[in-house]
């Protein structure tokens, strides 16, 4: 099943997308948000006339109470920042108010000189966990997946002891299009994150790290994860700089292509 939150008759509804001729359209309203609890495959649905997914006004698809990502997952992108490889997850906050939808713009803070890009594959939380058990299956945790740009204020972050600041400014966290669960991170889902069409990254989630459920397994033990709840599990080797004008693409295999303009606050 694959998801999106848009605007539709002036609100926000969640639909249901699917591929039609080659093409994905927003084919039916989900008549409750999917993250509410029980199978989304049994969520109930209302027909309405196909919507384009290109041509639809798109929304965040996440509504988290916390978003927590996982700092260097990929022992290549630790070697290119000059940092050690973690010996175990390496956690920080977004706040929910840095959330953007796509095609909205990235704005770049006054007060910081190098703003990046990271391309990063997301997980939303399907349901309550905390403290698991050890034999619990944390694939039951997850809702589906969809695409973060992992947006920093590079010399922000290098000033700070700690990378809120640099992590948090409002529209530092695009996401989307779509939710899906309809790919195996675990088997190997391509990340990939294009600058005004250049490819500047290229990774796989079969070089984590951390694999997810050692992850989700990892953040669950220190805190609760609602439904909702985003995880972005870290960008593979090739962030850069990017300023007002550029373009930044991420594309999750299976999932789709979150775009969004920066510009200068």
């Amino acid at each position: 099943m694959k998801y999106c939150l848009f605007q539709h008759n002036g609100h926000p509804e969640y639909g249901l997308v699917e591929s039609l001729a080659g093409r994905e359209a927003i084919t039916r309203v989900l008549l409750k948000a999917p993250e509410s609890g029980g199978d989304v495959e049994d969520v109930a649905t209302r027909p309405i006339p196909h919507i384009p997914l290109a041509e639809a006004k798109l929304l965040a698809p996440v509504r988290p109470s916390k978003i927590i990502c996982v700092g260097r997952n990929y022992r290549a992108h630790a070697a290119e920042l000059g940092n050690e490889v973690p010996q175990e997850p390496l956690i920080f906050f977004k706040p929910p108010s840095s959330l953007l939808a796509p095609g909205e713009p990235i704005l770049r803070p006054k007060i910081s000189q190098r703003t990046d890009y990271e391309g990063e594959l997301g997980v939303v939380i399907g349901r309550r966990c905390h403290k698991p058990s050890p034999d619990e299956d944390m694939r039951s945790c997850i809702l589906g997946y969809t695409a973060v740009n992992d947006f920093t204020a590079r010399d922000l972050q290098k000033q700070d002891s700690q990378w809120t600041r640099g992590k948090g400014f409002d529209t530092f966290c695009p996401v989307g299009p779509v939710v899906s669960n309809e790919i195996d991170p675990w088997a190997g889902v391509s990340v990939e994150t294009r600058v005004n069409g250049d490819l500047r990254q290229q990774g796989n989630t079969r070089d984590f790290i951390f694999p997810l459920d050692v992850i989700v397994r990892y953040i669950a033990e220190v805190m609760t994860l609602l439904p909702g709840d985003l995880i972005a599990t870290g960008t593979p080797e090739g962030v850069g700089p990017v300023v007002s004008g550029d373009v930044v693409e991420v594309t999750v295999e299976g999932v789709g292509t979150l775009r969004n303009p920066v510009r200068d606050e």
